[in-house]
């Protein structure tokens, strides 16, 4: 983990915060708690799931790193897709406006995506290395 100014920054953070989706959570995952070497790791790991992507782009600002770290892999094949990416999914609204924004101006093109860390459900073109399971209910088994 990454040490800042003497002081260790916990990954999992227990606070009340508004999220960038507009709303009221009770914990954060704060990502500038993880090293180059974990961010490495992350894209690594990414890397050995994924499609091949032409490039990747990350979604300002928590995506800028991770985005970076993938381009090293890119194919430049305009045949393959675009990979977003972003370090935490809360609602899927990031990657969505992004995607809209992002493609407003460009040619129609095929996408992927990739985050870290899934609060909820992903949308279906996103992939997510760590998802928090469902809150829509449990499955179970009836046991004799």
């Amino acid at each position: 983990m990454n040490e800042q100014v003497g002081r260790h920054t916990h990954l999992f953070q227990e606070q009340d915060f508004i999220g960038h989706s507009g709303d009221q959570l009770h914990w954060k995952i704060e990502m500038d708690a993880l090293d180059d070497a974990e961010w490495s790791c992350i894209a690594r790991m990414i890397m050995e799931r994924t499609l091949p992507f032409r490039e990747a782009v990350g979604i300002p600002k928590g995506g800028v790193k991770l985005g970076e770290l993938l381009n090293e892999h890119a194919t430049s094949n305009p045949e393959h897709p675009i990979c977003i990416v972003d370090d935490v999914l809360t609602t899927g609204g990031s990657f969505n406006y992004f995607l809209d924004q992002y493609l407003r101006n460009r040619e129609p093109s095929p996408v992927i995506g990739w985050c870290v860390f899934a609060r909820d459900t992903c949308p279906s073109w996103v992939q997510a290395l760590f998802q928090m399971p469902s809150n829509t209910g449990f499955n179970h088994v009836n046991l004799r």
